[in-house]
């Protein structure tokens, strides 16, 4: 992971709460991809036929509004579906403050600077037409708190899906685990019409994560965002197709200008 990152603007596994968990793909190397897309190809179904003579008077009314072979392959539905772009933005909390000393570090409070940080960062994302319609993000108080000042600032972000999950704050601490841990959530809380999600957490997991995908090196400090996307009919196929380096990066969305 050599290659840096644009700049736009300026533990073992744990359990995660909730919905029903659905099917997921393992991660997967680029070198899986072609036989996955193999995979996914559609099949033709056979083309059915009937004699006019046995057709009811009630099929006789949906002849008269048929169209020609052509115009109906076209009119046919995609039974699986096209793929469509997957964008993943990966946000690290906004600056906490250390004035408490009395505090636990799951509990700290932003600081002025970070709430100012949490605003901009906010805008930028609305500016760039990044909304997420999912967000998933630790349940630390700071976490908790910049989420509530981007809903403040930008009103659009209140109409996302929220979950808070408490394992995205210990992951975050642990040698490679994060990347596949935000990829479970990911999968077992979204839908195949959501196209934009946001996980909010902690480093080193986040960049570490958003490393991975991207296969560049990347940093981010606190308020910083990794916009990412790959494509697919749905999200556990777009995370089995891109695999780890798969993922586009858009570039870092900062605070500063």
């Amino acid at each position: 992971m050599n290659a840096a990152a644009p700049a736009l603007c300026g533990i073992p596994h744990l359990p995660i709460s909730g919905k029903k968990k659905k099917k997921y793909f393992p991660l997967l190397t680029r070198s899986s991809s072609s036989s996955d897309s193999r995979r996914y190809r559609n099949r033709s179904s056979p083309l059915l036929t009937r004699s006019v003579a046995t057709e009811t008077a009630a099929a006789q009314s949906l002849v008269l509004s048929s169209v020609s072979g052509k115009e109906a392959e076209e009119d046919a539905p995609n039974e699986l579906g096209s793929a469509v772009p997957r964008r993943l933005i990966l946000l690290r909390h906004a600056k906490s403050s250390w004035a408490d000393r009395s505090l636990r570090d799951h509990d700290r409070p932003l600081s002025k600077a970070g709430r100012a940080d949490a605003i901009k960062v906010s805008q930028k994302l609305k500016e760039l037409g990044w909304i997420p319609e999912l967000i998933l993000l630790s349940d630390a108080a700071r976490t908790r708190e910049t989420l509530r000042i981007m809903q403040e600032q930008v009103r659009s972000f209140l109409e996302a899906e929220v979950h808070y999950i408490s394992s995205f704050y210990s992951i975050a601490a642990m040698d490679g685990q994060t990347a596949e841990h935000l990829q479970n959530a990911i999968c077992k809380y979204s839908r195949d019409e959501i196209v934009t999600v946001m996980c909010m957490g902690h480093n080193k997991g986040w960049e570490e994560a958003a490393s991975m995908f991207s296969g560049a090196s990347i940093e981010l400090k606190t308020c910083n965002a990794a916009l990412l996307e790959a494509s697919g009919r749905s999200w556990e196929e777009a995370f089995a197709l891109a695999g780890l380096g798969g993922w586009k990066l858009h570039g870092i969305v900062k605070p500063i200008p």
